[in-house]
C-alpha cells in the first residue's frame, strides 16, 4: 500500500515494475547507514600535471555546497573544481576530485565531516559521468507492512525475493525501472523543475521568487524564512535571520537589495551547474511523466515497440543517446532480441531543441507528457542565458544493477536525534521501530539512482529515502 506522496506526484515518480507489498521502512535514519563509494575511472597521474587528484569522504554534505565551501578556502572559483557526479547528501561519500590548486593546499584543507586524502597530480580534468559507476551499501531501518505491523526477518527476505522475481519478469533479468529520483528534484523540497519551467518562459521574478520561497520539507528555521519574504520581502534583518546552509538564497538576497527589481542578475548568482540544474530538471520531470503514462497504459518499459526510439548500451551499461534508431515493422524482432542480451535498450525524452519525441503510439504517450506539463509547444531556447539552452537528448527506460546482496542486521535502540527523521517522517504506516533492518549492498552505473531501486523493494513514499 502506497500511501499519498505529494512529492512523486510533484515529479511524475508513480507506478512500479512488481506488484508484491514493500518491505517499508526507512533510509538514513543514520547518515552512515548510506555509504556510496564511487568507482572511479583511471586517472593518468603526472608530478607535472597542473591538477591535484584527491579522494575524498564527505559525511552529511551536498555536493555542491562542499566545492563552494573547498573553493572559498582554496581562494579559487568554484568552476576550478572537477567532479564525476553529485552524490546524496545524507550520506558517507567517496569520489574523486580534480581540483586546480597546488597539492600542499589542498591537503591543508581542514573541514568537519570531511576526510581528504590527495593521490597526485594530474593532466586530465573529469566531467559528469566520468566514471564506472557507484557501489552502494544501505541499511533500511524499522521495516513494516502497510497497516504499520512490523515485519520479521523471513518475511522481509520473502517480499525481497518475490519482488526480484516480478523485476526479472516485468523489465529483466538484474534490471529496474529508470526513474530520476527526487535528487534531481529538489529532494523534500522539489523546487529545480519549478524553478527551471519559470526560467524557460523568461520570467525570472517568478523563478527567483519559486526558488526563495516554495516550501518544502525542511527544518522550521528555513520555513519561517521563507514565508518571511513571501509576507515582507527583502531586507537586511531577514539575511541575520537566515540559517548559514541558504547561501544560495543569501546571494540572491543580497543580489537584489543592492540591484532592486534585477531578478534575472539575482538568478545568475546561482551556481551554473545548478541553473543548468533546473531546466535539467524539467526534462526530468516529462522523462518520469512519460514512464507514468506509458506503465499505466500498459506499454512495456524495456519490450520495443513500433515507434520506439532505441539505442546502444556501452561497456559501462550507459545508453549512448546519439545511437537511437526508430524500431520498425521489420526490425522489431531483431531489436527485441538485442534488447533481451543487453546491447540496445528502449528510451525515454529528455527534450530539447534539437531532440525530438517517439513516433506512432510511443510518441503520443511522449508528447502526451509534455502537454500535461504545459510544455508541449516548448522550444527550449533560454534568449538571457545561452549557456541554459538544451538541446535535449534520451534517457535509458530500464538500466542494470550489479553485485547484488541482502543481509539481517540487528534491531539497535535509536536514540533521540535519530529517532527524529522517524518522527518526521508522518507515515507511521509504513515503519515501526521494532521492524527489521536489511542491508543492501550493490554496484549501479552512472546516471543511476539508488533512491530508485530501494524504492522498488521498500514501496513507501519519497521521504522515507
Amino acid at each position: 500500500m502506497l500511501l499519498h506522496d505529494p512529492i512523486a506526484e510533484a515529479i511524475g515518480l508513480l507506478g512500479f515494475a512488481s506488484s508484491t507489498p514493500g518491505i517499508g521502512g526507512i533510509l538514513k535514519i543514520r547518515t552512515s547507514d548510506f555509504r556510496v563509494e564511487e568507482v572511479a575511472t583511471n586517472i593518468a597521474l603526472d608530478p607535472k600535471g597542473r591538477f591535484t587528484v584527491a579522494r575524498i569522504t564527505l559525511t552529511n554534505w551536498e555536493t555542491n555546497r562542499f566545492c563552494q565551501q573547498l573553493a572559498n578556502r582554496l581562494r579559487i572559483p568554484r568552476n576550478r573544481i572537477f567532479f564525476a557526479g553529485t552524490k546524496d547528501k545524507r550520506a558517507v561519500t567517496t569520489q574523486i576530485f580534480v581540483i586546480d590548486a597546488p597539492q600542499n593546499k589542498v591537503a591543508e584543507i581542514e573541514m568537519s565531516d570531511v576526510e581528504i586524502e590527495v593521490l597526485g597530480r594530474t593532466h586530465q580534468k573529469i566531467g559528469f559521468g566520468n566514471h564506472k559507476g557507484n557501489r552502494f551499501t544501505i541499511i533500511v531501518r524499522g521495516c513494516a507492512d502497510g497497516l504499520g505491523n512490523p515485519l520479521t526477518n523471513d518475511e522481509v527476505a520473502r517480499r525481497i525475493t518475490s519482488i526480484l522475481e516480478e523485476m526479472k519478469e516485468a523489465v529483466g533479468e538484474d534490471k529496474f525501472p529508470n526513474w530520476i529520483g527526487p535528487q534531481r528534484f529538489g529532494s523534500g523540497r522539489p523546487v529545480t523543475a519549478a524553478t527551471g519551467q519559470c526560467a524557460l518562459s523568461g520570467d525570472w521574478e517568478k523563478a527567483v521568487m519559486t526558488y526563495l520561497t516554495m516550501p518544502g520539507e525542511e527544518d522550521d528555521e528555513a520555513a519561517i524564512v521563507r514565508q518571511k519574504i513571501t509576507n515582507e520581502g527583502f531586507s537586511e534583518a531577514l539575511l541575520e535571520e537566515m540559517p548559514n546552509w541558504m547561501g544560495y538564497e543569501r546571494r540572491m538576497i543580497e543580489h537584489l537589495l543592492k540591484n532592486e527589481g534585477d531578478f534575472l542578475g539575482a538568478y545568475s548568482t546561482l551556481p551554473s551547474n545548478l541553473q543548468l540544474m533546473t531546466i535539467h530538471a524539467v526534462q526530468s520531470k516529462i522523462f518520469n511523466t512519460s514512464m507514468k503514462n506509458r506503465l499505466e497504459s500498459g506499454v512495456s518499459l524495456s519490450k520495443p515497440h513500433i515507434g520506439d526510439l532505441v539505442g546502444r548500451v556501452d561497456e559501462k551499461g550507459q545508453l549512448e543517446p546519439t545511437s537511437c534508431v526508430e524500431v520498425r515493422q521489420k526490425t522489431q524482432p531483431r531489436i527485441s532480441r538485442n534488447c533481451e542480451m543487453g546491447r540496445l535498450v528502449t528510451t525515454g525524452p529528455l527534450p530539447g531543441c534539437e531532440v525530438d519525441f517517439a513516433s506512432h503510439l510511443i510518441g503520443e504517450i511522449e508528447r502526451g507528457a509534455a502537454k500535461e506539463l504545459g510544455l508541449g509547444d516548448q522550444d527550449w531556447i533560454v534568449a538571457d542565458i545561452p549557456a541554459l539552452t538544451t538541446s535535449g537528448t534520451r534517457r535509458a527506460l530500464v538500466t542494470t544493477f550489479e553485485e547484488f546482496q541482502t543481509e539481517t542486521v540487528p534491531i539497535s535502540e535509536l536514540v533521540l536525534e535519530e529517532s527524529t527523521r522517524a518522527q518526521k517522517v508522518i507515515q507511521p504506516q509504513m515503519w515501526h521501530p521494532e521492524g527489521a533492518c536489511v542491508r543492501f549492498r550493490f554496484t549501479l552505473p552512472p546516471g543511476s539512482y539508488a533512491t530508485i531501486l530501494m524504492r522498488e523493494f521498500m514501496k513507501t513514499p519519497t521521504n522515507h529515502l
